[in-house]
């Protein structure tokens, strides 16, 4: 029973798992799997200044930094750095590596227009993300150059409600209306390597599995809201940034690191995905919450006690009342000697009920006929054959040598 028991435990677990495994978020297989830069678009939007926003990522409770490029088991910090030219903002975020080399994560892209237009774009950085991994809202369909375009990623998570912003709504932001102010000087992060703002307590990094279904909650706004972009709205910009003598930084030390493929520890434990999940899903509210998953958890947790009970019925009270059948059932899966009736007398040797379970024409079916002697219902059990005890009834003495008649009469005349 405990072997059945753990078995059907265990079966469960693992097809919770499964179920679990078949709607987590697709992974790059980069070290930028580790940044969501849908979270962090989103906390583009709701900040005010880039010190704040600089602030925001890099915050433990948010846990929407999740990078180790140096391999020193603890995260790194972000730094945040504004270069403007010709009204364009190129927002880059930045980790020291070392003291002497950076490594750029991803860059957000600010282009100011007439009719105050403004787009944004976030590009992660090839080095982490691959070629052309672009973040962007949800903009109007107007003006788009290839309507055509199918990114691998659009399956990865359909929203409940897919909400659309002009580019005139994107100008109303306050980091937007911050970094266009007359009087705005570009942002340059203070902090950098072994000088960290005082509040900064580095942890250790998080799996991705755990990582990914902690930001999982979160689906339904970061995919409501934004979207993967198929090209780049500032034609000039990519030059500025990729182009000889472009504005990004690189680290030979993180690039040798990424090319043994060090990073790929991250993705060793799978199963952290509910754990992940389980620390986000009350900061979301309920309406916002993906169905899948929180379908899945409350599954899970009731399958275990509604387990039990069936594994109990299937146990002694399921098989023993199969005893009263035993008559219709010639086969010998139960033993009748340790499951007695109570029809059946509670005498020494109850050998009369046994032929129920055994093919008809054994031997033991012989004390059947037994019980057609009536004056002897005790002694024809233990011996069978009681008629051979009448000789010695007929000799009541010796001295009758010359009877030989057989009778007893002449006795009687001597």
């Amino acid at each position: 029973m405990k072997k059945t028991f753990s078995l059907l435990v265990f079966l469960i677990a693992v097809a919770v798992q499964l179920q679990a495994q078949s709607t987590q978020p697709k992974s790059l297989g980069l070290p930028g799997d580790n940044l969501n830069l849908y979270a962090a678009l989103k906390v583009f939007q709701e900040s005010k200044t880039l010190e704040e926003f600089e602030k925001t990522i890099n915050d433990p409770d948010q846990k929407i930094n999740n990078l180790d490029l140096d391999g020193d088991n603890q995260i790194d910090y972000i730094t945040v750095v504004d270069k403007v030219k010709d009204d364009v903002h190129s927002i880059t975020l930045r980790v020291d590596i070392n003291s002497r080399e950076q490594q750029d994560i991803a860059v957000f892209v600010v282009t100011k227009e007439a009719n105050n237009r403004v787009y944004i774009q976030v590009v992660g950085d090839e080095d982490l993300y691959g070629k052309d991994y672009i973040i962007e809202p949800n903009y109007a369909s107007e003006g788009t150059p290839n309507p055509g375009f199918q990114s691998d990623f659009d399956d990865e998570y359909i929203p409940a409600e897919r909400r659309t912003v002009s580019y005139v709504e994107v100008a109303t932001w306050p980091i937007v209306q911050y970094i266009y102010v007359p009087t705005y000087r570009p942002w340059v992060s203070i902090w950098g390597w072994n000088r960290y703002p005082g509040w900064w307590r580095p942890w250790r990094p998080y799996s991705w599995h755990w990582y990914s279904g902690y930001h999982y909650n979160y689906f339904n706004i970061y995919f409501g809201y934004y979207s993967r972009g198929s090209f780049y709205r500032n034609k000039n910009w990519y030059n500025w940034n990729y182009g000889n003598n472009g504005w990004r930084s690189r680290s030979v030390v993180y690039i040798n690191r990424s090319q043994q493929g060090l990073y790929r520890t991250t993705y060793s434990r799978p199963q952290s995905f509910q754990e992940g999940y389980r620390v986000s899903r009350d900061r979301v509210p309920m309406n916002m919450r993906p169905v899948s998953v929180s379908n899945n958890r409350p599954s899970y947790n009731n399958q275990r006690p509604n387990s039990r009970p069936s594994i109990n019925d299937r146990t002694r009270p399921y098989t023993r009342p199969e005893v009263n059948n035993r008559p219709s059932r010639p086969i010998q899966e139960t033993r009748p000697q340790t499951r007695p009736t109570p029809e059946v007398s509670p005498a020494g040797r109850d050998r009369v009920e046994r032929p129920s379970t055994s093919p008809a024409g054994r031997e033991r079916q012989r004390p059947e006929v037994r019980p057609s002697q009536p004056n002897q219902p005790n002694r024809p059990v233990v011996r069978p054959n009681p008629p051979q005890r009448t000789v010695p009834e007929a000799r009541p003495g010796n001295s009758g040598r010359g009877n030989r008649n057989g009778t007893g009469t002449t006795r009687n005349n001597d």
